[in-house]
């Protein structure tokens, strides 16, 4: 293990490179600079925030705001439908259990007898303890808020997004995911589960012996009261599991792990098979003990270099070590457990360890992965460095002096750039970008030019989103006349940390080929073209040649979504004309004038609409483009690949007419040719689940049968969407039931919604009646989420 100490000729030696505020250019369509911009809106917050790092940004592009009523989440959405400038966000929240949560350490009647001991304990440094204790003596109090949260990776849940992992002041662990769009429910009850299994094990330790003493020792109490008190918990990226079935054969099974770190220093890690839909599929999967009396946060460690994968768990102390724990994933494939714990900081200097981060980086000398371990210790801020050698793991660490003049009260990175941002409460904002340097790594320190409404504000917590595109803060007014206000009212900000071309950019060069994955990238964009009400011409050219070398439906549809959002700004909004002259000034001004004004007016408008209608023609044929490669791409799927044996029932022969219109289309007649030979054994005809008459494909969009049911039909598939428990019927604007057998009827009742669903020997045509509540209806089928063209974006969703 090497420390390195390398600097850049400075006289405090410290590893650090002190620059003026300004910005470094950046390789821009247009060259402009990346200076961060306030957005708008600004969103006030109900309760004052709590917690040590109340911010907390996910990949689904969800911000997390701990307070002391609530968990407050704010959703960044890309609307389309919008020629609004400002941010348009989906404001939900998890509310605080009312009920006190108590921790189980023994039967009541135990527990009972060892509070009264201990509260007239005749030593006073016992009682005191004791009573000092909010976590064991219920007398003093539960607090009430959220002390962390923390974002899974995206595609854990059902629907492809992330989960929710939330820790209250009073030591409750719950696991939540947002099934309904805009509706969170409790999916597990860590804490609970917990405390289940210590009871069965007798509260003993990783070694199964059971306890010597009993409650009435109060090292007793104490330990099994922290062995159940949560500090932090972390989430691991997602792994891949061989699982082998009864017939011997291999399937792989992804899961994710929770690392919960405890208050005496143990590791319970808890198992989460994807995609998680039940609570009942968390189990536990080890129980690491660190050895650390006074931990104080928690991060995952995950190497990766060709074929070597490591993972671990990077664990500060209130009193200064900082190591490395390692997590045994022998069953999952490609890892191998680190033998020995990794000391990264061994120094008791009483200076507590917070806010760790670790990023993975690639060192551009050297040409190899390594990991850069970030950490605050007071006002300073702890790096180290780790790198695998044939020699074997290196280790470079050292600290960053002199940032701020006040200690770092939260500390955030954006993974893309592997930059990080730290603030303390007298709120300045330090950015530090690493460099790497032949033996060690340098930083260049900026401070975060700051609009001036956040000109001596103080700072609660920051984070940036997943690309890195937004900055969110969060903090109170400062001084007022000298003075602190009675009231703070606490505010969430947001930043614009990079410009409408440099998002340009990285739209442009996406690994992911994904829209949702980059929206905050996206919604610079947005911003850009709403403001000029243009798109930008370099961007429009550097579109058209990666278009013209690479043609992929990513860059199809990033250019539908450029054209659809210009459409919207042409869209002039509706405002009261109030300088219009009143009658009496109109006379004044004259008839002649009057009349050229009147023609000058017309004659806009008419370019206005000719613009509109070229714009529109224009999305015409670009979603036109998309919907075709997307038929291209269902029928080759299905019908050319022979280990798809599955009768999946779509409205072939319509297909295939419609891919037929253009004679222009090779690629289409070669794979028409091939479907017609195949389907001289096959016929695949869709039916109406109402009235079982055939459906025809006529439109992409819905099917329509002889007897008038009207369905939409699924943007992936084509077939008509009739697999749902309440079925849409476009034809009355009606909700019907699922077919009944012969002889039954129902009929709505008070509470319900829906219309009556009659036999299938009666028309079909009559099962649909106007339904009580339409717009619930419509709610139901139109959520944010579900039925939409992926192709015209207007909806982005991630993927599953």
């Amino acid at each position: 293990m090497a420390a390195a100490g390398a600097c850049e000729s400075a006289p405090n030696n410290n590893n650090i490179n002190k620059t003026k505020p300004e910005r470094e250019d950046t390789v821009t369509l247009s060259g402009s600079r990346d200076v961060p911009v306030g957005r708008d809106p600004v969103v006030s917050l109900l309760s004052p925030v709590s917690g040590l790092q109340p911010l907390s940004w996910s990949e689904d592009h969800r911000l997390a705001v701990g307070t002391c009523g609530s968990l407050t989440l704010l959703e960044l959405l890309c609307d389309i439908h919008s020629n609004k400038q400002e941010l348009t966000l989906h404001r939900t929240s998890i509310p605080v259990p009312t009920e006190a949560h108590r921790i189980r350490v023994g039967s009541p009647a135990e527990v009972a007898e060892a509070m009264e001991k201990f509260s007239t304990h005749p030593d006073p440094t016992v009682r005191q303890e004791f009573l000092a204790d909010a976590v064991i003596n219920p007398s003093v109090g539960a607090r009430t808020g959220v002390k962390y949260s923390s974002w899974s990776p995206i595609g854990c849940d059902s629907t492809g997004c992330c989960l929710l992992a939330c820790l209250t002041l009073d030591n409750r662990l719950t696991v939540h995911r947002s099934h309904k769009h805009l509706e969170w429910t409790t999916m597990v009850d860590v804490s609970k589960k917990y405390s289940e299994r210590l009871k069965e094990r007798g509260y003993a330790k990783k070694d199964n012996k059971p306890p010597e003493a009993n409650l009435l020792d109060f090292d007793e109490l104490q330990r099994r009261f922290r062995m159940q008190t949560p500090l932090r918990m972390e989430w691991s990226s997602v792994y891949s599991m061989t699982h082998v079935q009864q017939d011997n054969s291999c399937v792989n099974v992804d899961m994710v792990l929770l690392a919960v770190l405890m208050e005496n220093g143990d590791l319970v890690l808890w198992k989460f098979s994807l995609p998680f839909t039940k609570g009942e599929d968390v189990e536990f999967y080890d129980l690491v003990e660190s050895g650390v009396t006074r931990p104080s946060d928690l991060a995952w460690w995950e190497y990766e270099n060709e074929d070597r994968r490591m993972s671990g768990l990077i664990i500060g102390s209130e009193v200064g070590p900082v190591k490395i724990m390692p997590v045994n994933l022998s069953k999952v494939k490609g890892y191998f457990t680190v033998r020995q714990p990794i000391v990264l900081w061994k120094e008791c200097d009483e200076i507590p360890v917070e806010n760790i981060k670790c990023v993975p980086l690639i060192h551009p000398i050297h040409k190899t992965s390594c990991s850069l371990i970030v950490a605050s210790r007071g006002c300073y801020i702890f790096w180290s460095l780790l790198m695998i050698s044939p020699a074997g793991l290196n280790v470079h660490n050292s600290h960053l002096a002199g940032l701020n003049s006040l200690p770092v009260v939260s500390l955030t990175v954006s993974r893309h750039s592997g930059t990080f941002y730290t603030c303390s409460t007298d709120g300045w904002v330090t950015k530090l970008t690493p460099k790497f340097t032949e033996s060690s790594l340098v930083f260049t320190v900026d401070k975060l030019l700051q609009p001036e409404a956040l000109t001596g504000s103080r700072i609660h917590g920051i984070s940036v989103s997943h690309n890195g595109a937004y900055f969110a803060l969060v903090g109170t007014q400062g001084l007022v006349g000298a003075f602190h206000p009675i009231r703070r009212t606490y505010k969430v900000h947001f930043l614009a940390l990079k410009a409408p071309e440099t998002a340009a950019v990285e739209l442009l060069n996406s690994p992911t080929q994904n829209l949702y994955r980059g929206m905050d990238l996206l919604d610079l964009v947005r911003w850009n073209v709403l403001k000029n009400k243009c798109i930008p011409t370099q961007l429009q050219e550097e579109l058209d040649r990666k278009i013209q070398e690479l043609d992929t439906p990513y860059l199809w549809r990033l250019k539908l979504f450029l054209w659809r959002i210009l459409h919207q700004s042409l869209h002039t909004p509706r405002v009261n004309h109030n300088w219009r002259p009143t009658p009496a000034e109109a006379v004044i001004v004259g008839p002649e004038a009057a009349e050229k004004e009147g023609e000058l007016g017309k004659v806009k408008r008419k370019k206005e609409e000719e613009r509109r209608a070229e714009v529109q023609s224009l999305i015409r044929t670009m979603e036109t483009h998309l919907m075709r490669a997307n038929i291209k791409k269902v029928l080759g799927v299905v019908y050319l690949n022979t280990w798809i044996a599955k009768n999946i029932s779509i409205p072939t022969c319509g297909l295939m007419d419609y891919l037929s219109k253009d004679p222009n289309d090779r690629d289409s007649e070669v794979l028409i040719h091939h479907i017609r030979n195949k389907m001289n054994k096959q016929m695949f005809l869709e039916r109406c689940s109402l009235c079982q008459a055939v459906l025809p494909f006529t439109d992409h969009k819905r099917a329509i049968c002889e007897n008038g049911h009207m369905w939409h039909r699924c943007v992936l598939s084509y077939q008509a969407c009739q697999t749902m428990t309440f079925r849409s019927c476009l034809l009355h604007d009606s909700i019907a039931r699922l077919p009944e057998p012969e002889g039954k009827r129902h009929f709505p009742s008070s509470s319900s919604s829906s219309s009556v669903s009659l036999p299938r020997a009666r028309p079909a045509i009559r099962s649909c009646h106007p339904p009580r509540q339409p717009s619930a209806a419509r709610r139901l089928l139109r959520s944010p989420r579900d039925i939409s063209n992926p192709h015209s974006l207007e909806n982005l969703t991630p993927n599953k």
